[in-house]
């Protein structure tokens, strides 16, 4: 954890990537709040925010006495979600830039071809 976010927020975003990359499938239980907690040095209430967060969105879901696990569909929706954050973060901003700088479509689509061949 080394960003300026708050750190809880950090959790369920290592959560979510886990889950994106199919590290934690679908149906499978998550650290507890407690092994997130002695992992990162923190408190057990911080991690426990972070994982109620994806409880709130219904990307997890608790199995009583037993812990949290992730929720069928919750890969699926995650990318959506991250897709639509891509676009709302990265391509209307670079849309707008375009047009400050009189960067038709034509030449931005051509410039991100030739950042894609470069790879």
């Amino acid at each position: 954890m080394d960003d300026n976010r708050p750190i809880f927020v950090q959790i369920a975003e290592q959560i979510e990537n886990d889950i994106i990359d199919s590290i934690v499938p679908e149906e499978s239980q998550v650290p507890s709040t407690n092994q997130f907690a002695s992992y990162y040095g923190i408190n057990p209430a911080t991690a426990a925010k972070g994982v109620n967060l994806l409880v709130e969105q219904g990307i997890l879901y608790k199995k009583r006495g037993i812990g949290m696990f992730v929720s069928a569909g919750a890969r699926t929706e995650l990318i959506g979600k991250r897709r639509q954050q891509f676009y709302e973060q990265y391509v209307v901003a670079m849309i707008r830039e375009a047009e400050k700088l009189g960067i038709t479509t034509v030449q931005l689509s051509e410039m991100i071809h030739k950042g894609d061949e470069s790879r």
